[in-house]
């Protein structure tokens, strides 16, 4: 005997409008979605990590003050960190977002953004400079396709 759907739902014996909502239901999971376009959505962000570390441990609790100069415009963003008793080094990402309790700004309160270009940077412990580099900050670019 071969099972055809109608004779399927026939020998549950169920009342007809009974039939015709299991059919209903059989219909809408057998029945595939229909094709659409994906959607996504991209960020991309770069960030530099700066850090100091009194190696031996020697100094004990110390303020980090970290000052990032951007060559094209001038600026100086500031970004200062108490180190307590135990911790003898710090990381700080730059640029940090200004949500943040602690962020990279200008004296003015201005906050850093990632502007490519060529960058300086020093850590300055006790007003004098403790360790320094420069950095060149990426430019970066999103793309999207779009899967059919």
């Amino acid at each position: 005997m071969k099972l055809t759907l109608p004779a399927l739902v026939r020998t549950f014996r169920l009342p007809a409008w009974g039939r015709l909502a299991a059919l209903l239901l059989v219909l809408t999971f057998a029945s595939t979605a229909g094709a659409r376009a994906q959607t996504w959505m991209v960020s991309t962000t770069a960030q530099i990590k700066l850090g100091v570390l009194d190696k031996f441990g020697q100094l004990g609790p110390y303020t980090a003050t970290f000052v990032v100069h951007n060559e094209k415009t001038g600026k100086d963003y500031l970004l200062v960190k108490e180190l307590e008793k135990g911790q003898s080094g710090i990381d700080v990402l730059f640029p940090t977002e200004p949500s943040e309790p602690d962020y990279f700004k200008t004296e003015g309160g201005e906050a850093a953004k990632a502007v490519p270009g060529r960058y300086t940077w020093e850590c300055l412990v006790g007003g004098k400079k403790a360790v320094g580099g420069r950095f060149t900050f990426p430019e970066t670019a999103n793309d999207v396709t779009v899967i059919k």
